[in-house]
């Protein structure tokens, strides 16, 4: 099992904690790990773009001029595509770009997502993290403190205090064990979680 350092909000080392190998020690699969990303991503896509075909935009019913005997290219329209105000080729219509993944290749893709992260070394354990009052500067020097800057913190149950004093902080997000997914685990540089986090992970997809 591999061993991380356990560290407390001041920033000093505190202890040690094996992590379950079959959570954080997995062969990183690539392939799974892309998958999930284009998942998620498609998943918010609105799919709501639309331009209009030479079908559907207004006017354009009478020949713009007689077939031959111009000197003019033919043209049947001057709603076509090629004159201004014409239709699009090929417009884009609405639609559903999400698709389904397995979870099974879900858990495995989060799985490699935090193998990774252990393996470069960029997985930080706290013994907790506790605030009595919502204050960003707290939280911004707890981040200094562990000379941290772009950093996903996974806590095990909602704090309050802990979540609005890190919202106005642009490179750090919070999320739950349950919330955790493989794009901001690979967004983020460092992935930051209390013991007790820790735990309900490794309970969860061990």
């Amino acid at each position: 099992m591999a061993k991380v350092s356990v560290y407390n909000m001041e920033g000093a080392q505190v202890g040690e904690i094996e992590l379950n190998d079959s959570v954080f020690g997995v062969e990183v699969n690539e392939h799974l790990v892309k998958m999930a990303v284009t998942n998620q991503l498609a998943n918010l896509r609105q799919g709501t773009q639309k331009a209009k075909t030479r079908s559907e935009v207004s006017g354009g019913g009478k020949k713009p001029w007689r077939q031959k005997g111009t000197g003019h290219a033919r043209q049947g329209s001057i709603r076509a595509p090629q004159w201004k105000g014409g239709g699009m080729v090929f417009a884009p219509v609405p639609r559903e770009y999400s698709f389904k993944l397995n979870k099974k290749e879900k858990r495995a893709a989060l799985k490699s997502a935090l193998s990774s992260k252990v393996a470069d070394q960029k997985f930080i354990v706290l013994d907790q993290l506790v605030m009595d009052e919502i204050k960003t500067k707290k939280f911004a020097q707890i981040m200094a403190n562990l000379k941290l800057d772009k950093a996903l913190v996974v806590l095990a149950d909602n704090d309050a205090n802990v979540v609005k004093s890190a919202k106005n902080i642009p490179t750090v997000k919070t999320a739950l064990t349950n919330t955790i997914n493989v794009f901001d685990i690979l967004k983020y540089d460092t992935v930051v979680a209390t013991k007790a986090a820790v735990e309900k992970i490794e309970e969860v997809y061990a």
